[in-house]
């Protein structure tokens, strides 16, 4: 019984739930502001099981609010977007960017009640092409969140939508858990046929990593090592951060300056947002092997399907269920690509979304390379919790602790104690604001 409520306050994210509560305590990453256009076309916006309007007004200030208009509970998505708010078709009243209701010309001038009358907004702003929203209940909103990559300028970071079907929990599972990697997405690959230094060398060499996990304030962080050399250790570093962001060590440490959002649109559905500087420090798991040929089932772009204007209509993959997400079997049994699937993503996409909307934890087996997995579940649950019994929620109002959160892989003489490893690299990291100057931005950002 037990267990079970652990997965339903886990992964349950609508208004009221224990998760969905917590979640709406930060500020969330909704779409990218160039989807919005000034008097443009309304967007359906679907965010912790709320469906939502987002449009941009006359003056490009950015909107979103429930869709149903207060007065009959007709879709504002319907509405028009101009001079400075979207009006409801139904009987043309009109709301601006905060909910007021400006305009109600279908009641008579002596029995206008528009100060009467506010539909349930959000805040919503723009920062480095992404519109950003907060769903809490505090009147004057949080600091935005000090997640690394996502203060890089837009021409400094490369961003990627992907929509998953799948739980915001089991979806995210993919980035901290280093072991799949050996298998999933490169179980196919020779040893020998990788040269030295090439990013997948250790990876492809000893496929069972071992594991250091600690909790940390941003949430919680992995060493994953294999001893390389007689006196080396090849570190690979990853993190969970509140409340549904993930740092991968697919890059060398000190460049490595990215991050995913796993962001709940409803129990069952989740887009991921891949923010990832651009660097050409950084090292390419796709570079050329000993026989001149890229990795297998390294496919750099998934097929999307057309965009619709739907509530799950943006940046869905073509594979999915229906077509066994286009695995190549042929493929797969020639050991040409383990999973038989060409791409990366796609790989993950396929294990995550097979095990159902939502697994069954109770079914699970886990073992030692799953320490982060479980540590992770508990520590969001916890978090969730307490937040629920009045502790803040963590990192709200000093968001400058996400800075103390990077990824990536390094070797280290077997003498240096992980965390310490961790904290002498990290002193030598590229960094987008140092840490004296990350508490600055935060203060601006109120």
């Amino acid at each position: 019984m037990k267990q079970s409520k652990d997965s339903e306050d886990l992964t349950r994210v609508g208004p009221g739930s224990v998760m969905g509560n917590f979640m709406r305590q930060y500020w969330i990453p909704a779409a990218k502001s160039s989807e919005l256009e000034a008097d443009g076309t309304p967007m359906r916006l679907l965010l912790l099981g709320e469906k939502l309007v987002a449009f941009r007004d006359s003056d490009g200030r950015p909107g979103v609010m429930d869709h149903m208009c207060p007065h009959r509970n007709a879709s504002l998505v319907l509405g028009r977007n101009e001079e400075g708010g979207i009006r409801c078709i139904y009987h043309g009243w009109k709301f601006d960017v905060q909910g007021n209701c400006v305009d109600m010309p279908s009641v008579p001038p002596s029995q206008d009640f528009k100060d009467k009358v506010k539909a349930k907004a959000y805040p919503a702003v723009d920062r480095n092409g992404m519109l950003w929203v907060y769903m809490g209940e505090r009147k004057v909103p949080p600091p935005l969140p000090m997640v690394e990559a996502t203060l890089l300028g837009e021409g400094e970071v490369d961003i990627s939508f992907m929509m998953r079907s799948c739980n915001w929990m089991q979806s995210l599972e993919g980035d901290i858990d280093t072991s799949h990697f050996g298998f999933l997405h490169v179980g196919h690959l020779d040893p020998g046929n990788v040269p030295e230094g090439h990013p997948l060398e250790h990876t492809a060499t000893e496929r069972a990593p071992e594991y250091h996990v600690r909790d940390t304030p941003w949430g919680t962080n992995y060493g994953a090592y294999r001893t390389v050399k007689p006196e080396t250790t090849y570190w690979r570093f990853a993190n969970y951060m509140f409340p549904f962001w993930t740092q991968t060590p697919q890059g060398e440490f000190p460049h490595n300056i990215q991050a995913r959002a796993w962001v709940p649109l409803d129990d069952e559905h989740t887009m991921m947002i891949f923010w990832r500087r651009r660097s050409k420090k950084l090292g390419n798991t796709g570079a050329p092997l000993k026989d001149g040929k890229p990795l297998g089932g390294a496919r750099p772009q998934p097929e999307f399907a057309p965009r619709d204007t739907g509530w799950l209509g943006r940046y869905k993959v073509v594979a999915d269920e229906s077509n066994d997400w286009t695995m190549d079997r042929e493929a797969q049994r020639t050991n040409r690509i383990y999973s038989g699937i060409d791409h990366i993503g796609l790989q993950d996409q396929a294990v995550t979304e097979s095990m159902g909307a939502i697994t069954d934890h109770s079914h699970e087996h886990l073992g030692p390379g799953d320490l982060m997995i479980a540590r992770t579940r508990r520590r969001a649950l916890q978090a969730a919790r307490a937040f629920a019994s009045g502790t803040p929620a963590p990192g709200i109002d000093q968001p400058e602790v996400m800075m103390g959160a990077r990824s990536g892989y390094f070797e280290e003489h077997q003498s240096v104690e992980w965390q310490q490893a961790y904290d002498e690299h990290m002193k030598q990291a590229d960094r987008v604001l140092k840490p004296a100057a990350a508490g600055a931005e935060a203060a601006m950002a109120k």
